[in-house]
């Protein structure tokens, strides 16, 4: 079976989506209505623009969205998923392309959603940090012993492990991580402590203009985030994508279950390679590929 799999924050780089920019009138198009939609033309930043213009929260979903959408579109016919997922923003752009959700309102979301983050970091100066070579059960019992705000946030592959909380929660975690024998304990420059209960706010703000939102069948089913399970109940979607803010990324649990659910190719749509790269540490049976 074949799965499409979408990234999330941090892939970016300058030029991306330029190609099927100017390859393709339809996807052109249809980057010129995000412009509109967005308010400000995103097209410029993403094709022409600096790192640290795409590294704004504002600008790098919808940048990584865009780019990963209009990359399935373009695939036309040969878009023929029989699983999806992504991770963190990028289940946004699976339920687009699995036609959950139509392109305007996922954009929508998607900008509402970074604008609302944004906000909840600037609130609560927050961070993350990637735990590298520890079992997620030793992370885990680690966490628990610390009183300030901090818990697993991204389980990415076995021994890769992100966490997210306070600054001062991050900085212990770190510490009696490396103590308790991981070979890194490496902070992340990133806004905030994403999926952690320091994004309530957002979350709270998310939820309003979700529940707001017409969900359709997708074509395939989506395994989400929250759950790591197959998801084609449009209900079920939309409880699970609120609650995705402030709850852990469960790739590692994702990827296992499409395996077990018969992947046999798992192909990424977007700006980098990370996602093949975690798809083959967690199921090394599987072939990977790469549209960017």
């Amino acid at each position: 079976m074949k799965a499409y799999v979408f990234p999330g924050q941090g892939a970016q780089f300058v030029g991306m989506g330029k190609s099927i920019y100017d390859s393709h009138p339809e996807i052109k198009a249809m980057f010129e209505k995000a412009n509109e939609i967005l308010g400000f033309r995103i097209t410029d930043l993403m094709f022409e623009g600096t790192d640290e213009d795409l590294r704004q929260t504002k600008v790098t979903q919808p940048a990584i969205f865009l780019h990963s959408v209009l990359l399935a579109k373009s695939l036309g016919d040969d878009f023929k998923p029989e699983m999806t997922a992504g991770h963190s923003l990028g289940e946004f752009s699976a339920l687009v392309a699995a036609g959950a959700l139509s392109f305007e309102d996922g954009l929508k979301l998607v900008y509402r959603r970074a604008l609302a983050m944004q906000k909840a970091c600037e609130a609560e100066p927050s961070t993350m940090a990637a735990i590298l070579g520890l079992e997620d059960s030793v992370v885990e019992k680690v966490l628990e012993s610390i009183p300030e705000v901090v818990v697993a946030a991204n389980y990415n592959s076995p021994g890769q492990l992100v966490i997210s909380g306070s600054i001062e929660g991050i900085n212990i975690a770190c510490e009696k991580l490396k103590e308790a024998g991981a070979k890194r304990a490496l902070p992340l420059k990133v806004g905030g402590a994403f999926h952690s209960p320091l994004m309530n706010p957002a979350k709270e703000e998310l939820a309003e203009a979700i529940n707001s939102t017409r969900f359709n069948k997708p074509i395939c089913p989506i395994y989400q985030n929250v759950t790591a399970k197959p998801t084609s109940d449009p209900e079920q979607i939309k409880t699970n994508l609120i609650a995705q803010l402030t709850s852990p990324v469960k790739w590692t649990q994702i990827v296992q279950n499409m395996a077990a659910d018969g992947l046999t190719h798992c192909v990424e749509l977007g700006p980098g390679s990370v996602l093949q790269g975690l798809v083959k540490k967690i199921a090394p049976q599987v072939e990977v590929s790469g549209i960017q």
